[in-house]
């Protein structure tokens, strides 16, 4: 199974660290947020990557390469222009899968998260997996609703935040047209007919999504909470 790693943000909340430097090459612990996501999908046993790229990209192709310094094989989806979410990954899939019914795992770049890629397992009847954890400061409300058999509603008793990391089936973009297109209208619409799973995360999560939560985690890796 291949993993996609979306890195095609122009990170403007991130300014002025990102005027000059895609997000995630920016250093947190010593090393660039996006070897963070290498190393731990690694671990988990993902070899062949696919990341995309559009703001400043070229950056994080000569910094990472072909994958090689790090043990895996990374191959490259170039984005004239931002595609949001759902259209990088049409963009990408002929990279990601080779037939019409394939799995494949997505991170988005900019967080940082200690739960286990490996765990990232097809459930039966679904098309889709949904990593999610409890509401931090920031996401209050909350994204979607886990319920006791494992699935995931738009809304519900108990809502949890997405963390960016899924398994996904290429039959939820059957049908659409490649183009600029947000990910979360699929997988409501998923959700409605019952297709998307999910996984509660009780772990660490971060969400990269200012300078004040960059230098927050580049002080919890230095202090050995990796």
């Amino acid at each position: 199974m291949k993993a996609m790693i979306l890195a095609a943000g122009k990170g403007e909340r991130m300014r002025p660290l990102t005027l000059t430097t895609p997000k995630p090459l920016l250093p947190a612990g010593d090393k660039p947020l996006i070897v963070h996501h290498l190393e731990n999908l690694k671990t988990a046993g993902f070899r062949q990557l696919v990341i995309n790229h559009a703001w400043l990209g070229m950056q994080i192709e000569d910094e990472l390469g072909n994958g090689d310094a790090f043990g895996v094989s990374i191959e490259y989806s170039r984005e004239s222009e931002p595609l949001e979410t759902a259209g990088g990954i049409i963009h990408a899939l002929p990279l990601l899968t080779s037939a019409g019914d394939e799995w494949f795992a997505v991170i988005n770049g900019d967080i940082w998260c200690d739960f286990s890629l490996a765990q990232l397992i097809p459930p039966e009847g679904a098309d889709a997996l949904l990593v999610l954890t409890s509401n931090p400061e920031h996401n209050p409300a909350g994204d979607f609703c886990l319920h006791p058999d494992g699935t995931i509603s738009v809304s519900g008793p108990e809502m949890l935040t997405f963390t960016g990391i899924s398994l996904l089936n290429r039959r939820l973009f059957d049908g659409l047209a490649p183009g600029p297109r947000k990910l979360a209208p699929i997988l409501r619409e998923a959700m409605a007919q019952g297709r998307v799973s999910g996984v509660h995360h009780t772990g660490q999560w971060m969400d990269i999504g200012t300078p004040e939560r960059l230098r927050e985690l580049d002080r919890k890796l230095k202090a050995g909470g990796s």
